[in-house]
C-alpha cells in the first residue's frame, strides 16, 4: 500500500542542474537568484533563467524555492521590495528566509508568497517554530544539530499545518547552523553573506610564540590534520527513521556540486523513498543506492547529529573520496548507432563506460569509432568541452550521463 512520504528537495546551482534534479526525481529544487543568497560563487539564476527553470519544473508538477537567507547589512536591503515583487511575478513557489527584516518586508510586499525559515535561523525548539509560524512562516528548515528524537518532539508540539524540513545529505558546517565568522576574519569573505572561503577545510599547524617559523603538525590521521573539518552527511541507511520522524521535506545540500552529483544523489534517495512507500513493512536498503552515492566526490559519510552527538564521529579529514569521474553527456542520437557526445573528461575508444539515467539501473557500455566535428577519426577525446561522435555497444539516450571508474579510486 502506498504511503505518504516527504518531499525530496534538491539543489539547483544553475539551470542545467535544475533540469537534472527534476529529471532524476526531485519533487522540488532550491536555488539562488541575483541577490541575498548564501552561494555567492555558484552560477545563480538570472530572471530569464529562473523563468525557464520555473516553467520546466511546473510543467512536470514540481516546485521551485528561492533563497534569500543571508544576514543582510543595511546596503543589502536596498531594492528588496522590487526584488520580492519580481520573484512573485515569476511564479516562485516559496522563499527561503532567515532575517526578520526580510520576513517583515515579504509579509508587507508579497503577503501571498510562502515563506520557509532557513536553517541559518537555527530553530531547535517548538516554541521558536510557533513564533516564526505566527510571523507568517509555513515551513521550518530545522537546525542541523537536532536529533531525530528532538525532531519528533518538535513535531508533536507545533500546529499540524506547520511543516518541518531537514538536511539529509551533503556537506556539513563546523559552525552552529552555518553561523561562522572564521572566513570573514581570515579572508574578508563573509560566510553569512554567501562568500564563505571554507577555512575550516584548511590544513593547520601549530607554531610556538618564541619559535617563529617552526611549524608543528598536529597529527590526526595519515592524510593530515583537519581539526575543524566536518564529514559529509548521509542518511540513506535510515529512510524509515526519516519518513517516520514527521519531516515534510528531505533536503540535499550541494548547489555548487556537479550535475553528476545532483543526478546520483537524487536518484539514490528517490529510489529509496519510492521503495519504502510501496511497502514499508518489507522495505530493505538496496546496496546499489549506497554504491551510487559512493561514486560522486564526497568526504567520509556520517549521520551527523540525527542519533546524538558522538565524539570524533562528525569531524574528520577533508580529503575527498571519489570512485568515478564524469566523462561526457549524450546530446543527440544521430541514428545508425552513432551518437553526438559532449566531452567533460578524457575518454578513449574501447574504454568501459557506465551509463547513468533517471530510470533503471546503471548500465555499462563501450564507446568506439570516435570522430571529431569534421568527421575525422580520432584516437582520444581530450580537448576541453569538445563535441565528438561515437558508437556504443548499448543504445544511448539524449541526456545520458557517462561516467568511468577512476583507476586509483581517489
Amino acid at each position: 500500500m502506498k504511503r505518504n512520504i516527504p518531499e525530496l528537495l534538491a539543489p539547483a546551482g544553475n539551470l542545467s542542474k535544475l533540469k537534472t534534479a527534476i529529471d532524476y526525481g526531485a519533487d522540488a529544487v532550491f536555488l539562488g537568484g541575483a541577490r541575498l543568497n548564501l552561494r555567492a560563487f555558484s552560477d545563480n539564476f538570472t530572471d530569464e533563467e529562473m523563468k525557464e527553470g520555473l516553467a520546466y519544473a511546473h510543467d512536470r508538477g514540481r516546485k521551485v524555492y528561492v533563497t534569500l537567507n543571508v544576514f543582510p547589512h543595511e546596503s543589502d536591503m536596498k531594492g528588496l521590495e522590487e526584488y520580492l515583487l519580481g520573484l512573485e511575478e515569476l511564479g516562485v513557489d516559496a522563499l527561503i528566509v532567515s532575517d526578520p527584516g526580510i520576513i517583515m518586508t515579504a509579509r508587507e510586499v508579497v503577503p501571498a508568497m510562502e515563506l520557509h525559515l532557513s536553517t541559518q535561523a537555527n530553530n531547535v525548539n517548538s516554541r521558536s517554530a510557533i513564533f516564526w509560524h505566527k510571523m507568517g512562516v509555513s515551513r521550518i528548515i530545522l537546525a542541523r544539530e537536532l536529533s531525530l528524537k528532538e525532531i519528533k518532539a518538535i513535531k508533536e508540539n507545533i500546529p499540524e499545518e506547520l511543516e518541518l524540513e531537514a538536511f539529509v545529505h551533503g556537506s556539513m558546517c563546523m559552525a552552529y547552523s552555518g553561523r561562522c565568522l572564521l572566513s570573514n576574519y581570515m579572508t574578508g569573505r563573509d560566510a553569512n553573506r554567501g562568500a564563505c572561503a571554507q577555512p575550516c577545510r584548511y590544513k593547520y599547524y601549530l607554531m610556538e610564540e618564541k619559535r617563529p617559523g617552526e611549524y608543528m603538525e598536529v597529527m590526526e590521521d595519515d592524510k593530515g590534520t583537519y581539526i575543524m573539518n566536518s564529514k559529509d552527511l548521509c542518511m540513506i541507511d535510515h529512510i524509515e527513521d526519516l519518513v517516520e520522524s514527521g519531516l515534510s521535506s528531505l533536503k540535499i545540500e550541494g548547489r555548487m556540486k556537479s550535475e553528476f552529483y545532483v543526478a546520483a544523489i537524487v536518484k539514490a534517495y528517490r529510489q529509496a523513498l519510492d521503495h519504502y512507500a510501496e511497502n514499508p513493512d518489507t522495505y530493505t536498503l538496496d546496496p546499489r543506492w549506497k554504491e551510487l552515492l559512493s561514486m560522486v566526490s564526497h568526504r567520509e559519510y556520517e549521520t551527523g547529529f540525527y542519533y546524538g552527538r558522538k565524539k570524533n564521529e562528525v569531524y574528520g579529514s577533508s580529503s575527498y573520496i571519489r570512485t568515478h569521474d564524469l566523462i561526457a553527456y549524450v546530446t543527440e542520437d544521430l541514428g545508425n548507432g552513432r551518437y553526438l557526445i559532449a566531452q567533460k573528461n578524457r575518454v578513449f575508444p574501447g574504454q568501459k563506460i557506465k551509463i547513468l539515467r533517471p530510470q533503471g539501473d546503471i548500465m555499462e557500455t563501450t564507446l568506439g569509432e570516435f570522430r571529431d566535428d569534421e568527421g575525422n577519426e580520432i584516437a582520444v577525446a581530450n580537448k576541453a568541452a569538445m563535441n565528438f561522435t561515437a558508437t556504443s555497444t548499448v543504445p544511448l539516450l539524449p541526456n545520458d550521463i557517462l561516467i568511468a571508474e577512476k583507476e586509483d579510486g581517489l
